[in-house]
């Protein structure tokens, strides 16, 4: 039995009641064991994804005790995670034990599910009346949690707010996820360091750390911390996929495509996954196995998948560096009918039309992006970097230079872009004018835009220093 990352699956105490567990079943023998016993069996393999022996687990509980409400809550929170909310209240119905804690969790659940938030409110305050008070913290956490699971973090605060601080892990972790639910990384990561210091072998710790650091656009420690949750558990697809998601935002596609395959192996059926393989080949120029890889990820998605209309942008993408402007239009009709980013697909029309000399048509699209975007100036310098792509360099030079004399000054994209157009103008003082804005102000940028004109060694923060320093060599 391999280590899961959780307390008390880890424990001596439950890898003894597995092992006398799957020693009757193994040998077919009476399994005496109570509901609660048996549900966390089944929790256990669950987790493990041994869904089979945790259905044969669960249903062993049933049918020793069937009204019990441990066995009951599993097929609730089945039937929920499926989306049938009418078989979840069909479980609740035969809960016998109606005056536990776990019957209200229960019933909030349900409403929850059923996007009934005030209902489940107004239901847990008026039975929060009626709980002892030697039992007020139990029921105060035991709601935050559930907030916390449905992705209500300000309802969940709101309950952390009636409770006693406790410093234990259970209390911390608790108060590190609602914190990263509400945006606030810092303070979540800070949480998240407290644990892993009293316990620096839960890969959960550190994957969520990990998280909570890439969610802060910290992708240096976000890889460093998922390298850790790796060392613990090498074939784990969260640490796999988390150090995939940072090494990918830190440009590394070449690192970062062996990650995302890594954890295919173990998710094959995640199209998440399949479709960032995906862009990482588009990114590497690998584009005949990049469409391999983005139809295949259209093939594994199920019909509601989220994923479906970036896939298919991607898809276009894939064609449109092909120079099949064809098959990369079909590929964005498909994308809008999977509700892929409006403005994003605006402004891919508008570079195909760009490179196929449909100039009209192009502004066009990239008036109606500027127009439906909520964000218009990142968009215009997306709209910028396609015209210099399309080789209309005088064109993206002047737009920028519009550009920069009406944008606000905290503004702090496009400057390295605009580097590279006065680089390829020959305009060689501006180039390093615009090159020391970039690299104060958007580092990232000037590794997307200009990392092919320096040595794989220097930063991007220090270009501009090294070119100085070459000069002054020179």
């Amino acid at each position: 039995m391999k280590a899961t990352g959780d307390e008390y699956f880890d424990s001596e105490e439950f890898r003894k009641l597995l092992a006398e567990y799957e020693e009757a079943v193994s040998a077919g023998l009476p399994v005496f064991m109570d509901a609660d016993e048996l549900s966390e069996i089944a929790d256990y393999y669950q987790m493990d994804e041994r869904f089979d022996q945790a259905d044969q687990a669960i249903s062993l509980a049933l049918s020793l005790s069937p009204g019990a409400i441990a066995p009951l809550t599993y097929k609730i929170h089945e039937a929920l995670w499926n989306g049938d909310t009418e078989g979840a209240r069909k479980y609740l119905e035969q809960i016998t034990e109606t005056d536990e804690p776990d019957y209200i969790y229960d019933k909030a659940e349900i409403m929850l599910a059923e996007g009934r938030e005030e209902e489940a409110d107004r239901y847990l305050r008026d039975e929060f009346k009626k709980v002892p008070p030697d039992e007020y913290q139990d029921y105060v956490v035991d709601v935050a949690n559930i907030y916390t699971d449905y992705n209500y973090p300000e309802k969940a605060m709101q309950w952390m707010a009636r409770a006693r601080q406790e410093d234990t892990a259970d209390f911390k972790e608790l108060m590190a996820r609602t914190l990263f639910g509400l945006g606030k990384y810092q303070d979540s990561e800070k949480i998240w360091g407290e644990l892993i210091d009293v316990n620096p072998f839960s890969k959960h710790y550190w994957n969520a750390l990990a998280s909570t650091q890439f969610m802060n656009e910290d992708y240096s420690h976000s890889v460093e911390s998922s390298e850790y949750a790796i060392a613990i558990d090498p074939e784990d697809p969260e640490g796999l996929l988390t150090k995939a998601n940072g090494l990918y935002h830190l440009y590394n596609y070449e690192e970062a495509l062996k990650y995302y395959q890594r954890y295919s192996q173990h998710v094959p059926d995640d199209e998440f996954g399949l479709m960032h393989q995906g862009t990482c080949l588009i990114n590497l120029g690998r584009n005949d196995e990049a469409i391999s890889m983005l139809n295949k990820a259209i093939q594994t998605a199920p019909p509601d998948s989220p994923y479906l209309g970036d896939i298919w942008q991607e898809l276009s993408f894939a064609y449109s560096e092909q120079g099949d402007d064809d098959k990369a239009l079909e590929a964005l009709d498909q994308s809008d009918q999977y509700g892929a980013d409006k403005v994003q697909t605006l402004v891919v029309r508008g570079h195909l039309c760009l490179s196929s000399g449909q100039v009209d048509e192009a502004e066009r699209h990239f008036r109606d992006a500027v127009l439906a975007s909520d964000t218009p100036s990142q968009t215009l310098v997306r709209i910028i970097v396609s015209l210099y792509d399309n080789h209309y360099l005088n064109a993206a030079y002047s737009l920028f230079k519009r550009f920069f004399s009406v944008v606000d000054d905290d503004f702090n994209e496009g400057y390295a872009y605009m580097a590279l157009c006065c680089y390829d103008l020959k305009k060689y003082d501006e180039f390093l004018a615009y090159l020391k804005t970039a690299c104060q102000r958007c580092p990232r940028e000037c590794k997307i835009a200009l990392s092919h004109i320096f040595p794989d060694d220097v930063k991007p923060q220090d270009y501009y220093t090294y070119i100085k320093d070459r000069m002054q060599h020179s």
